[in-house]
């Protein structure tokens, strides 16, 4: 399904993350290192998760896991799954309400010159998903309920370009909620992790 993304601004995250989710296609996500670099990638890919969602993490019960979900909007809520990878979501609308934006991918163009690719690894898919665009940020689980702002670790940033419709699908590799058409992604843009 295709929808036409919002104006050029950054949204308010004090709403529920199936408003949001669709706003911050386009938002740039800003992570900034101790030692003074700074990394921008353009937000491609988001999916919403929220209360009374079996696939949210906050679905039953705050946890110390999640509790970072439980939070106010603009907090960090990063977990690590498998055991190996990290996921980055920001969470929304009013603290105590278990809801969150995943990010699942970035567009990081260009890359950076100190950031090294794997080999066999195409530059424009580096952030294609949420592990990989953790792992490409450095971003794990010290970074669990860090508030974006315009001078932290973590940052978002309005805007500059977007595309005319954004496809809005359902979210991928859930086996609960499976059903839920939460995942939007700029339409055929290369750094989107799946396609369809």
């Amino acid at each position: 399904m295709a929808v036409s993304p919002p104006g050029l601004s950054l949204p308010d995250l004090h709403r529920p993350a199936i408003a949001v989710a669709p706003d911050l296609v386009g938002c740039t996500l800003v992570r900034r290192f101790e030692d003074g670099r700074c990394l921008r990638g353009i937000i491609v890919e988001t999916e919403a998760y929220e209360p009374g969602d079996p696939a949210c993490h906050g679905y039953r019960r705050r946890t110390a896991r999640n509790a970072t979900m439980f939070g106010p909007p603009g907090s960090c809520y990063v977990y690590l799954i498998y055991g190996m990878y990290h996921c980055l979501n920001i969470v929304t609308d009013a603290a105590d309400v278990p809801s969150a934006v995943l990010i699942r991918a970035l567009a990081l163009d260009p890359l950076p010159p100190w950031m090294e690719l794997r080999p066999r690894e195409k530059p424009h898919r580096v952030a294609a998903g949420p592990g990989k665009l953790c792992r490409a940020l450095d971003i794990d689980r010290s970074h669990d309920g860090t508030i974006l702002s315009a001078t932290g670790a973590l940052g978002l940033e309005s805007r500059r370009n977007q595309p005319s419709l954004l496809v809005q699908t359902t979210r991928i590799g859930l086996t609960q909620g499976a059903d839920l058409p939460w995942r939007w992604y700029w339409p055929e843009h290369p750094a989107v992790s799946k396609l369809g």
